[in-house]
């Protein structure tokens, strides 16, 4: 495909003018023979997966890479070929990427955004790969995603829930899969209003970065819109172990909700710290003290034990779905690891395939070919019913659920039950959006 064919934005060369007179960094070379930047010029194609493999998310990471793993599987033609036999897309075949060996390179992110970059970096300029995907932090996430425009490679997003990611920091060499903090406050607040009443008084804690910000934004909003009052939002550092000192404070208050805008090992021990000292027996004004957190995951419901039962939140995904998709991902994975996946594991796998899709589609690898491919995308098949990349900020929309701890699971791995499925229609926002607004999606840029 020609860049002729490259209609819906501009091209953009690395080192190329972009804006008002700022250039890119040239930080990238490629030999003069390539079209764009790590063309595949041989009998395969390499893709790079980054993700936190030591750090407080190192759990996602690892259950990330599984994912991974499998999905190249399935797209080299190996195993039961999982969601590609329920994809509404038809376009991959079992044979690679257009023909050419899926072949991969691995990073540790160590949750750390400098990290992340050079990890990132190391798989573009020494490895070739040809995209980069994986993480499961936003501050990694928009990182990474800042580089991949600069480089001229695709960013597959992993988990990041920030809204800055496909708000002020969105590129047009990146797309989400996952949802977002707004998604979240949209879905749960209705919920949480319905179940404790429209007027409680929360307390927030919040890890000190941009998905934290951004989702303590949109809990506040979301929740003060159907009346509850905000007593105290309280950042605390990403490193932290022990989160005693900050829970302290919230018996001084009036406050009869705790919300944990914490993820991963955070939120493990932050959950575990508050029901230390009594919070979940604690009453206020004659009503139970109530927990929330707002963006939920299996592996952290399995980190948290015992206290997790009965809490609300949010996910992105959960293997007890039982459309057709989730289910075919639930049992590939499931045969091969020995126990279900996590909605790290589910959003990697379907990152991995759309970007294989989305090259079958445009008929090459060169990244404004895959831009325009996934840009207002329209497909099913892939668990969370049907979903669309929309064009005008590279962010997924489909339905998200809200879930609970369950009072009474049955294995160490059901751990959540699906209480309400929310509808696509009731988390959508405009592109333009107050907690959205700043960003430039800019052109694509196919870098060599």
């Amino acid at each position: 495909m020609s860049n002729s064919n490259f209609t819906r934005r501009g091209v953009l060369k690395s080192g190329a003018v972009a804006g008002a007179g700022v250039a890119l960094p040239t930080i990238f070379t490629a030999s003069s023979a390539a079209a764009y930047t790590n063309e595949p010029m041989g009998s395969s194609v390499t893709l790079g997966f980054n993700v936190p493999q030591s750090g407080p998310y190192a759990d996602e990471g690892a259950d990330e890479l599984r994912a991974y793993q499998l999905a190249v599987e399935h797209l080299n033609g190996e195993g039961d070929g999982g969601m590609m036999n329920t994809f509404s897309s038809k376009a991959l075949q079992g044979n690679g990427i257009l023909g050419k060996k899926v072949e991969y390179v691995t990073g540790d992110t160590q949750t750390k955004s400098d990290a992340a970059r050079a990890s990132a970096k190391s798989m573009i300029e020494k490895d070739g790969a040809v995209m980069i995907t994986g993480g499961s932090s936003s501050g990694v996430a928009i990182a990474v995603q800042g580089l991949c425009q600069e480089a001229g490679v695709i960013f597959m997003a992993g988990l990041t829930h920030s809204n800055d990611t496909t708000g002020k920091d969105k590129k047009a060499n990146g797309f989400r899969h996952f949802f977002n903090a707004y998604m979240s406050g949209a879905a749960l607040a209705p919920v949480l209003a319905a179940r404790y009443g429209s007027d409680r008084k929360a307390y927030h804690l919040t890890a000190d970065y941009t998905w934290g910000w951004t989702q303590e934004e949109s809990i506040v909003a979301s929740t003060e819109a159907l009346g509850w009052e905000t007593v105290n939002t309280v950042k605390t550092p990403l490193a932290a172990t022990d989160f005693s000192s900050y829970i302290t404070p919230v018996l001084q208050t009036d406050a009869d909700v705790l919300v944990l805008n914490h993820y991963g090992g955070n939120m493990v021990n932050s959950l575990t710290n508050a029901v230390q000292f009594g919070l979940r027996e604690k009453q206020v004004n004659g009503r139970n003290f109530e927990i929330v957190v707002p963006l939920f995951s299996r592996l952290m419901a399995r980190g948290a034990g015992e206290n997790i039962k009965g809490i609300l939140g949010s996910t992105n995904w959960h293997w007890s779905l039982t459309d057709e998709g989730s289910q075919a991902f639930v049992k590939s994975f499931g045969t091969k690891y020995g126990f279900p996946p996590s909605q790290a594991a589910h959003t990697v796998y379907c990152q991995t395939l759309l970007y294989a899709d989305a090259c079958e589609r445009a008929g090459t690898f060169n990244p404004c070919g895959v831009v325009e491919a996934l840009e207002g995308f329209e497909f099913d098949g892939l668990g969370n019913g049907k979903t669309t990349y929309r064009a005008d900020d590279h962010q997924c929309f489909k339905d998200v659920l809200v879930v609970r701890g369950k009072e009474n699971p049955t294995s160490e791995f059901d751990l959540l039950e699906v209480v309400e499925v929310t509808p696509v229609e009731q988390v959508t926002y405009d592109p333009n959006h107050p907690m959205f607004a700043g960003g430039n999606l800019g052109a694509c840029n196919e870098g060599a």
